[in-house]
């Protein structure tokens, strides 16, 4: 857990991204009507948790980070639960969570954890439970036209969608969905058909 709070701790920009709100306000649109519980993983400082908190009071939301001083920083009255923890092993009960969301998070992780990840989740979600994600979308044709990678600083692996897909069927999930986010879905919506013109994308995966 040491190496990943040394990595997250470097990236202060991610406590101020302008585009936090409007990830989670998209992570709710999915939303079943019956979720009660709620892990967020890679919490920052709560700024989506509290969308999340507004948008649906009656939520239970726990927090996960490796970086102590974000979870010092949660706000009091959004979080239930706090926990320091990498997310390669998420303390916490086998089906516990209706839902996980995890914004801009697992290009965080280095590739051999990426699944061991993925596979945690599963296991602390409830049948029936679903997993939200977005990540940097290496698809992205501006990034590829100016030749910028996605990796550099915290960001230690990069993930097209058709084999995060894969991954997500090979652990178990179902009903993969992959939607386009960040900054141009606030013009396009999440639905437009080219996702080369996202800069994130953002993926729902369901437990049954």
């Amino acid at each position: 857990m040491g190496n990943y709070e040394q990595l997250n701790v470097q990236q202060m920009g991610s406590e101020s991204d302008p585009f936090t709100e409007s990830r989670y306000k998209q992570f709710y649109r999915y939303f079943p009507p019956h979720v009660e519980s709620v892990l967020d993983i890679g919490c920052n400082t709560g700024r989506g948790g509290r969308v999340l908190k507004q948008l649906r009071p009656s939520l239970s939301l726990t927090a996960l980070d490796v970086v102590q001083n974000r979870l010092d920083r949660l706000p009091v009255e959004v979080y239930s639960h706090l926990i320091c923890a990498s997310a390669t092993e998420i303390p916490g009960q086998d089906n516990q969570y209706d839902v996980v969301v995890a914004g801009e998070f697992i290009e965080h992780l280095y590739p051999s954890d990426v699944d061991k990840t993925l596979a945690e989740i599963f296991r602390v979600l409830k049948i029936g439970g679903l997993l939200l994600l977005t990540t940097p979308n290496p698809l992205d044709i501006k990034r590829r036209m100016k030749q910028r990678s996605i990796l550099g600083g915290a960001h230690v692996s990069q993930h097209f969608p058709d084999a995060l897909r894969f991954k997500l069927r090979m652990i178990g999930y179902s009903n993969i969905r992959i939607r386009g986010s960040g900054k141009v879905s606030r013009f396009l919506g999440c639905g437009f058909p080219f996702l080369g013109l996202y800069g994130s994308y953002l993926a729902a995966a369901e437990k049954y």
